[in-house]
C-alpha cells in the first residue's frame, strides 16, 4: 500500500497559534470558508494534513518542517504580517526550503502585485489594457493628457479591490486629488489611476502550468448598485459585502451570450496574459466587453480564492471539475512546477 502523502496547508492568521492547534472553531466561521474547504478537500483525497497558520514569524514554519517535513506545502497565505505586498516574499521563502508548493511562483505575485507593472508587461505583449497613470507618495498629481475622465483610482499594490469605493471613480482633477491623497495618507500607499471601461465585467479563471486550460467564464451583475448610466466598478463592498450585494442586486453568474468571437478572443488573450506575467498553477483576470465588443483585461489575479463559492471553484464545477478534484488537481500541479 502507497504512504499518504503530507500535506502541509498554510494559511495567514490574525494572531498567532501554536503548531498543531486544530482550527476546529474557526473553520466553523464563514470567514474561513477556503481554508476549510480546502482542508475538507485534502483529506477527502486522502492526504495526511497539518494545518499551519503564520502571522509574522517564519520560525514556526521551519519547526514544523524540520519535525514533520511534508511532501508538497499547499500557500493559502494571503498576507505576511497584515501586509498584503509581502506575499511574494513568503513564497520567496518557501522557494528556498525546495519544497514543492502550490499556487504562483514569486516572481508571478510580484508582477501582478503591481498593477501598473503588470499592466506595462501586458501592453508591450499587445494585449489590451485601460489607459493609465501611476502616483507615487510625495509626486505631483494631476490628469495626464493620455487619459480621459472619468477615472477609477485604487492603491498600486493591493488586492481583493480593498481601498476601491465608489469613491474612486473620479470625473474630476480636483477629485482624483482627493481620492490619490486619500491613498496617500490614509492606506499609506501608492495610487494608480485608469481609464474607466464601460461594459460587461468578466472573470476568467486559469488552471495550468506548460498546458493551460481556461474555465467558464463568470459575470458580475452589477443590479441596482448604479444607474445605466453611471460607472459601474467593483468595489470591496460590491464583492465581499453581503448585506450590500443584497441590497443592491449584484449578483456573479454565469453570462448570457456574448457576442460573435468574443470568446475565443477572450480564452487566447488570457492565455497569452497568463504566459507573459509567469503564471502556473492558477489564476484568474478580471475582464471588461464594451458594447463594441471590445476587450480589455483590468486585473490579473495571481493565487486568487480558492473557497467553493468562488469563482475558480464555480467555474471549475461548470466544467465538470468537482471541488476535491479541482484541488487535488492543484497538489499535482506543484510537484510539475517549472523552475
Amino acid at each position: 500500500m502507497n504512504k499518504r502523502k503530507k500535506v502541509l496547508l498554510v494559511f495567514d492568521t490574525p494572531v498567532n497559534k501554536p503548531r498543531g492547534y486544530s482550527y476546529a472553531d474557526e473553520f466553523r466561521e464563514v470567514d474561513w470558508d477556503t481554508e476549510s474547504n480546502v482542508y475538507n478537500a485534502l483529506v477527502e483525497n486522502g492526504y495526511d494534513v497539518r494545518l499551519l497558520g503564520i502571522n509574522k514569524d517564519v520560525n514556526i514554519l521551519l519547526q514544523e518542517i524540520k519535525e514533520n517535513r511534508p511532501d508538497v506545502i499547499f500557500n493559502l497565505a494571503e498576507v505576511f504580517d497584515s501586509k498584503a505586498s509581502l506575499d511574494k516574499n513568503f513564497v520567496g521563502f518557501l522557494e528556498m526550503l525546495g519544497i514543492p508548493y502550490t499556487g504562483s511562483s514569486s516572481k508571478a505575485l510580484f508582477l501582478c502585485n503591481d498593477k501598473a507593472l503588470h499592466k506595462k508587461i501586458l501592453r508591450f505583449h499587445r494585449i489590451r489594457v485601460p489607459k493609465f497613470h501611476d502616483f507615487y507618495r510625495q509626486h505631483k498629481v494631476w490628469v495626464p493628457k493620455k487619459l480621459r475622465l472619468p477615472l477609477v483610482v485604487k492603491p498600486l499594490a493591493d488586492e481583493a479591490s480593498r481601498g476601491i469605493s465608489q469613491a474612486s471613480i473620479v470625473d474630476s482633477e480636483q477629485a482624483l486629488k482627493e481620492r490619490v491623497n486619500f491613498i496617500h495618507e490614509k492606506m499609506n500607499m501608492d495610487a494608480i489611476a485608469e481609464e474607466y471601461i464601460p461594459g460587461r465585467e468578466l472573470y476568467v479563471s486559469l488552471i495550468g502550468n506548460k498546458r493551460v486550460e481556461v474555465l467558464p467564464f463568470r459575470e458580475m451583475k452589477f443590479g441596482n448598485v448604479a444607474g445605466e448610466d453611471e460607472p459601474r466598478i467593483a468595489t470591496y463592498k460590491a464583492k465581499w459585502d453581503k448585506q450590500y450585494r443584497k441590497k443592491w442586486g449584484l449578483k456573479n453568474t454565469f453570462p448570457g451570450k456574448l457576442a460573435n468571437g468574443v470568446q475565443e478572443e477572450l480564452e487566447e488573450i488570457c492565455k497569452r496574459a497568463y504566459r507573459a506575467l509567469n503564471m502556473q498553477s492558477y489564476a484568474r483576470f478580471d475582464v471588461r466587453v464594451t458594447q463594441s465588443s471590445r476587450t480589455f483585461i483590468i486585473e490579473a489575479n495571481a493565487n486568487p480564492n480558492l473557497a467553493k463559492s468562488d469563482e475558480i471553484a464555480q467555474s471549475a464545477e461548470k466544467a465538470g471539475i468537482s471541488f476535491n478534484k479541482l484541488i487535488q488537481k492543484i497538489v499535482m500541479l506543484a510537484f510539475k512546477r517549472r523552475h
